[in-house]
């Protein structure tokens, strides 16, 4: 009996060593473009690789590249990794993917795939200014130089002005292939699968464990992209113009407040939008109704406004801590506000548009105003005389007409509607004319 246990003993101590001696590996995938939510994507497989204790951390890539400041957060998070960062080129890593993984301490690729093209292009495909080349090219320098690989080949992935003899000519952007990266030292070795990489590599006892999003965070990432951001910019933007043009609780606010959750909520989630910067945000909305409704024209309550809105929107997308912003690059800023900006300077010509449509087609019209006209011929009839007799007649604007509003004339109140744009509470009047029981005025010079 004592040598049964003593022989179950020694086995349980065999295995444990074993299971203590297997590599433990955290796996995740990139293969998208390069934006914010693959910059939340490696940020989280980092944090859940040491929560875990991995030996090794592998990045699945696959990807055309994206935005250049996304990339250098992901370039330095890779660079600062306690724990060794492979790459795993399965198809693509092209400009920001290429930069991606240069940054990690080894790259091995499928076969038929490729890394480089790194020129730093706008979302048209045009190539951009010098100065962005310059940047790009002084990233993939610095990191090639960190990881043991030729410098001048990571600038010839961004530049075609370099020529790099017996691997390319001056005038073509370099991009290899699986063999020409083995043979440049770009690449440890050629893998058909995680599992024969591992292989060799000589790692032949090993766990796996694999990233996987939640719902939540799957909704989350979805709603942080760039083109979803600007998309709910014009939903709040639009929303709001709208509301102000008929005020009141209707579907134009429930549409802008909506469209504020779904932008502001998955930000602060992820610690990019702070109170203040929501704070922000709504004291623009409120000077905004302050200059349409109280003082109405166009002064320092709604410009200050329109800042507060596009500062709020803004700030928001950026990293910032407090209100130190050293540690955000200027690529950053400049990106977050171009969205902002463009988004809101499409939005509201866009309402506008719309609103003029939605009012006057007749697909639309009849649902959402009144297009009948009540015609004396079937009966309608109106106060004809009163109000011709007050045509020509001059009085005073009892409340701002935008257009329409109150008029006094004499000692009686009239309902009325503003010939041209709105007149202000307390302005001379003088009655043009009618239109059913409104009548129609004119500002006095």
């Amino acid at each position: 009996m004592k040598r049964i246990l003593l022989s179950l003993m020694m086995s349980w101590l065999v295995l444990a060593t074993f299971a203590e001696d297997k590599t433990k590996i955290y796996l995740f995938k990139l293969e998208e473009d390069i934006a914010q939510p693959a910059v939340m994507r490696v940020e989280k497989a980092l944090e859940k690789a040491k929560e875990n204790n991995s030996d090794l951390v592998i990045m699945q890539l696959n990807t055309f590249g994206g935005e250049l400041a996304a990339a250098d957060k992901i370039r330095t998070m890779l660079l600062q990794s306690e724990i060794p960062v492979w790459a795993y080129i399965n198809n693509n890593a092209a400009s920001a993917g290429a930069l991606i993984s240069i940054a990690c301490e080894r790259i091995y690729m499928h076969s038929g795939s490729s890394i480089g093209a790194a020129t730093v292009v706008n979302q048209t495909g045009e190539v951009q200014p010098d100065k962005y080349q310059s940047y790009m090219r002084s990233l993939m320098r610095t990191t090639a130089e960190t990881r043991g690989r030729r410098p001048d080949i990571a600038e010839a992935m961004v530049d075609p002005d370099i020529e790099v003899k017996g691997i390319v000519d001056s005038g073509k952007v370099l991009t290899f292939t699986t063999e020409e990266a083995i043979a440049n030292n770009y690449c440890e070795g050629q893998a058909e699968s995680i599992a024969e990489l591992l292989k060799t590599t000589n790692i032949t006892s090993y766990t796996i464990e694999e990233q996987h999003y939640t719902l939540v965070e799957k909704i989350i990432n979805f709603l942080i992209n760039p083109m979803i951001s600007g998309l709910l910019i014009m939903l709040i933007i639009g929303g709001i113009y709208f509301e102000f043009q008929s005020p009141g609780i209707g579907f134009p606010l429930a549409v802008a407040i909506l469209g504020a959750l779904l932008y502001f909520a998955p930000l602060y989630l992820e610690g990019l939008a702070a109170n203040w910067e929501i704070i922000i945000f709504v004291i623009g909305i409120v000077l905004l109704a302050i200059e349409i409704f109280v003082f109405p024209g166009f002064g320092i309550a709604g410009i200050g406004g329109i800042i507060c809105i596009i500062g709020g929107l803004a700030l928001s997308l950026i990293g910032n801590v407090g209100f130190d912003f050293s540690i955000v690059p200027s690529s950053d800023m400049i990106q977050s506000f171009s969205t902002v900006i463009i988004s809101v300077s499409i939005a509201f010509p866009l309402a506008i548009w719309l609103g003029k449509k939605m009012f006057t087609n007749n697909m639309f019209g009849a649902k959402l105003a009144l297009v009948a006209e009540q015609k004396a011929s079937e009966g309608y009839t109106v106060s004809q005389p009163v109000f011709n007799s007050l045509i020509g007649e001059k009085g005073v604007a009892e409340t701002i007409l935008r257009p329409s509003g109150k008029v006094r004339i004499a000692n009686d109140v009239y309902d009325a509607v503003a010939q041209i744009s709105y007149i202000e509470r307390g302005e001379k009047i003088v009655v043009v004319e009618h239109e059913n029981s409104n009548l129609v005025v004119a500002k006095v010079d």
